[in-house]
């Protein structure tokens, strides 16, 4: 048993806690004000729920955004499913917080972004990513593969 506080995990676990904390209020009481979400996360991780053709198509990582359309949204202590609108088409995912790899409030310039290390056993921590992949903007625009969003474009 090693004798030294494991802060990187520590950090992370709390982190989490914070994306859980966020979604729960979201999903009693809508997004507040221009609030909206860049949440990426791994389609491989145990426990990740999506339609098999969006795990075909988007075989790693995926970008999902919350901001205009969405529903079901319920947050529980491992995860949180909700249902989002891809061309038209409502599908529901179940993402575990151990899946997510950024999330982004452009809103506020806040993020944060969970980085493993080469060999898997532990994460690293950092704030705002440079880059984000956007997959779902608005209902109403026709689906890219992937558009590359600066963060600074949302800098005031």
């Amino acid at each position: 048993m090693s004798r030294d506080i494991n802060y990187g995990n520590l950090m992370h676990t709390a982190m989490r806690g914070l994306i859980k904390t966020v979604l729960a209020q979201v999903s009693e009481q809508g997004l507040p004000g221009s609030h909206h979400f860049f949440i990426t996360f791994d389609t491989r991780h145990d426990g990740v729920e999506l339609a098999d053709w969006l795990r075909q198509r988007y075989p790693g990582d995926m970008t999902i955004v919350m901001q205009h359309w969405f529903e079901n949204l319920i947050v529980d202590d491992d995860g949180f499913s909700i249902t989002l609108n891809f061309g038209d088409t409502p599908e529901p995912l179940y993402i575990p917080y151990t899946a997510i790899k950024t999330f982004v409030d452009p809103s506020v310039e806040f993020g944060l972004r969970f980085e493993s290390s080469d060999e898997g056993e532990e994460e690293e921590f950092s704030e705002i990513p440079d880059t984000v992949e956007a997959e779902d903007h608005d209902p109403g625009e026709e689906q890219h593969d992937a558009d590359v969003v600066s963060l600074d474009s949302f800098r005031k």
